[in-house]
């Protein structure tokens, strides 16, 4: 049985000093947490405040939107991956078929696109939750405020940041905290598109844990969902700080 030996903080300098690209796998998770979420709020919030009005068949396309967001990860992976393929996949095919064989990407697999189809599927499963969330806040904001809007001459930009986004604080708040902490985990998507790939170009901190206890180097792995804690419960307790202020400043 081999000696067990405190390390201290060696394997925390490994991950932002070694050349095995630990840092960039935290700078993917940040950077898929901000897109992400940039992405899934704004398209959601729009789709919301459209299918909140009196329009034909609205309940028909909030239950489009919405049903992706109830298929799990790993068969939106993989029925995504062969959409995607570039010899076979449907995209290119379709592509093809239109005379737009210009537009054939490598999806998966050029470090130019690889990230924009990773968002692509991520707003394609997600937007229809956030959408959700949106429709019941809206749901709580008094139609007087809207008509007074009216009357002061009110434009539809100036109700949605005047009137409809200060009332929709709430849930704003929920889904920035649900998208963030899914966002610094995320893990099923990117395993089952790239695996990390190509090379370790789409590497977050969960498919570098997975693949590090898989080889037994648990402490290094630890050390990784450690970091990958901290960052979560700091930003999540900025987030729910910043906006209770905006709350009582309303």
């Amino acid at each position: 049985m081999q000696d067990i030996n405190f390390i201290g903080f060696d394997n925390y300098i490994e991950i932002f000093t070694s050349n095995k690209n630990y840092a960039q796998g935290i700078i993917n998770t940040l950077k898929f947490t901000v897109i992400s979420n940039i992405i899934k709020i704004t398209s959601a919030l729009f789709l919301a405040v459209m299918l909140q009005k009196e329009i034909k068949g609205r309940n028909i396309y909030r239950s489009i939107l919405y049903i992706p967001s109830i298929l799990p990860f790993l068969i939106i992976g993989i029925i995504f991956k062969s959409i995607l393929n570039y010899n076979n996949g449907l995209l290119n095919t379709v592509l093809d078929a239109l005379h737009l064989g210009f537009l054939k990407q490598q999806w998966l697999s050029d470090l130019n696109v690889v990230w924009k189809a990773i968002y692509g599927v991520d707003a394609w499963r997600g937007i229809g939750y956030v959408m959700t969330i949106f429709l019941a806040g809206l749901n709580t904001i008094p139609n007087s405020y809207y008509e007074a809007a009216e009357i002061d001459g009110a434009n539809f930009l100036q109700k949605l940041w005047h009137v409809t986004l200060p009332m929709m604080t709430g849930a704003i708040t929920i889904n920035l905290v649900f998208g963030i902490t899914y966002g610094l985990k995320v893990f099923d998507i990117i395993y089952v598109l790239t695996n990390g790939g190509p090379g370790h170009a789409t590497e977050v901190i969960t498919t570098y844990s997975y693949t590090l206890f898989a080889n037994g180097k648990y402490g290094m792995a630890t050390a990784l969902n450690t970091i990958l804690f901290v960052i979560t419960a700091l930003i999540g307790i900025m987030i729910v700080k910043y906006m209770s202020k905006m709350e009582v400043q309303q």
